[in-house]
């Protein structure tokens, strides 16, 4: 046992047991089809690990969520896991044609059930409909999903209430990764950027850190709360996410001011220095003085997080911050975590080597939680008590 709260499938007798398999295969969506993502070929190895061990799997997941455009069908995820080890997609979930697949389980079987999300009991977690289905179908629960632990939803957090229970290798390599950065954390440099700005400033204010290097719209918000006029253009693309400026105000001693930003002037691309400030124009990516004050920064420290790109990765000479950094973070002797998918494109892209950059990590919102040290209620759920 790894953690004296949580079993392992090394804990469990597995043969013969038809096991309850919570996986995060959430896919961006391309044509209509799923992209081949890290989440699917690890979850795959999991799969295929639980088959060689002659269980009977229900593999349960889903994509997305209801009213967005990409909000559909597992079955052609299915057929991308199919690539890896073989599983049969079942478009049910607690009807008639799931009951019978479940009955049906030979030995080294797997079964990929339709979209969890489908259901409105999922975000109803109690002893409702998808729990009485399941109460007598399954003899052991298994998440492998840490990048779903902080939902509190019927799949993750009510179905492992009714049996053995234990945390899944992907689930368990993230936990083994993340603690690296989460038990040393004051000493740890934070590169923080993207959109989803919230969870950004949940690091920073639980982070005792006084090494946090702001990108993206972290940079400009921070820029804005130091007194800068970003000019109107900037101004009003940010609109809302103006009102996060009184909350970053009170740890910007902890925050290092960007020198630089990258503006798109004439359909090419301008460093201009912070005190040329306001530019009526939209600003991409971090300058390039802000980038070498990075990378001194990235060579001299031991532990790296890394949340979001440096700018806007998708215009062509504005992902010069974001490439830099990481390449920078890739020679460093720093164990770094990356996080966000755009990041992980941009190190496939480079032909980054994952090994000497440190972990690329395959969750978002949970790891941000756990780093604040908020309680997940899909980790508690696996406790043993």
């Amino acid at each position: 046992m790894v953690y004296k709260n949580f079993k392992t499938i090394n804990d469990l007798k597995l043969k013969g047991k038809t096991v309850l398999l919570r996986i995060d295969i959430n896919s961006q969506i391309k044509n209509n089809k799923p992209v081949l993502s890290n989440r699917i070929k690890e979850h795959s190895k999991t799969i295929s690990l639980l088959k060689k061990q002659k269980t009977k799997i229900i593999t349960i997941a889903y994509q997305s969520r209801p009213g967005k455009p990409d909000f559909t069908s597992l079955k052609k995820h299915a057929t991308l896991i199919n690539k890896q080890t073989k599983i049969k997609f079942i478009p049910d979930i607690i009807g008639k044609k799931s009951k019978k697949a479940i009955k049906s389980l030979k030995e080294g079987d797997a079964i990929l059930l339709e979209n969890i999300r489908y259901l409105k009991d999922e975000y109803n977690p109690g002893n409702n409909k998808i729990t009485k289905f399941f109460k007598d179908k399954f003899d052991i629960y298994i998440n492998d999903a840490f990048s779903i632990c902080h939902r509190n939803q019927t799949s993750i957090t009510q179905l492992p209430k009714l049996t053995e229970k234990a945390i899944g290798p992907v689930l368990e390599y993230e936990i083994r990764n993340i603690d690296k950065i989460k038990n040393n954390l004051s000493n740890s440099l934070f590169i923080l950027g993207g959109n989803k700005i919230e969870d950004v400033l949940l690091l920073i204010k639980n982070n005792k850190s006084n090494k946090i290097l702001p990108t993206g719209i972290l940079a400009l918000l921070v820029l804005k709360a130091k007194g800068y006029d970003l000019g109107k253009k900037q101004t009003k693309l940010l609109k809302d996410q103006l009102r996060l400026i009184p909350k970053i105000k009170k740890h910007l001693k902890n925050i290092k001011t960007p020198k630089d930003l990258a503006f798109n002037i004439n359909g090419k691309r301008k460093d201009i220095p912070i005190n040329d400030f306001p530019i009526n124009n939209l600003a991409h990516d971090i300058g390039m003085q802000t980038i070498k004050d990075y990378e001194k920064e990235i060579k001299k420290t031991k532990k790296i997080f890394w949340k979001g790109t440096a700018g806007d990765c998708s215009k062509k000479h504005f992902d010069i911050g974001t490439n830099r950094l990481l390449k920078a973070m890739e020679k460093s002797k720093a164990f770094s975590i990356v996080s966000g998918g755009h990041s992980e494109t941009q190190i496939n892209k480079l032909g980054i080597n994952k090994k000497k950059l440190g972990y690329v990590s395959l969750s978002g919102g949970a790891l941000i939680h756990y780093l604040s040290n908020k309680k997940l209620p899909g980790l508690e759920a696996l406790k043993i008590k």
